[in-house]
């Protein structure tokens, strides 16, 4: 089967319930930049050295996280699936991905956040994104995700979306940026304060 389908030459895509609608629609806009955040935590794991096993390990259950939530945007038939359904099921009947298990993942993310934070030194000014090739990666990372979240928030403005979502999206951006200076300072990359 080829990649190509030649259903969005002009401008539609299909979603998972079937439905045609614009590559301009602010769903599918979100949807891509969902997309383009797990694509840049790929490029983050592919300089990450395999010795931060913990920050890799987070980063790779992060792209999963967000194809959880596309999947779950993907599908508009339903707001929250019910408690019975199984998760995983997107595209048969109106069910989709539950997202309920995001706020687990938010404590995951405070509790990491709290951890790389106690060993590092305290900061008390803004910081110029940069440092070694990890930390700058994961800067740019942490300014997707804001974009991202950005357009999610727009989204929910006009079709309400699981608050979860937003939630998770709010809180990774804080654990991207503390990862970052947590590379710098394991590679002893000195932050730029700002003012310099």
């Amino acid at each position: 089967m080829p990649i190509y389908t030649r259903t969005g030459d002009k401008g539609k895509t299909t979603l998972a319930n079937r439905k045609k609608m614009s590559k301009a629609d602010l769903r599918i806009e979100a949807l891509g930049t969902i997309d383009e955040l797990n694509s840049m935590i790929g490029v983050v794991l592919s300089v990450t050295s395999n010795k931060r096993q913990e920050i890799r390990s987070e980063l790779i259950e992060i792209q999963n996280d967000l194809l959880k939530i596309g999947s779950n945007l993907a599908n508009p038939q339903v707001t929250r699936p019910p408690a019975s359904s199984l998760a995983g099921e997107v595209g048969r009947g109106n069910q989709k991905l539950a997202v309920s298990s995001l706020s687990k993942r938010v404590k995951e993310f405070e509790g990491f956040i709290d951890e790389m934070t106690q060993q590092m030194p305290k900061l008390s000014n803004f910081i110029l994104p940069g440092g070694g090739k990890t930390g700058a990666m994961l800067h740019l990372a942490r300014a997707v995700c804001r974009r991202t979240e950005r357009r999610i928030v727009e989204f929910n403005s006009k079709k309400k979306i699981d608050d979860n979502i937003i939630i998770y999206l709010n809180r990774l951006s804080d654990l991207l940026f503390t990862m970052a200076r947590f590379a710098n300072f394991q590679e002893k990359k000195k932050e730029v304060i700002w003012p310099a």
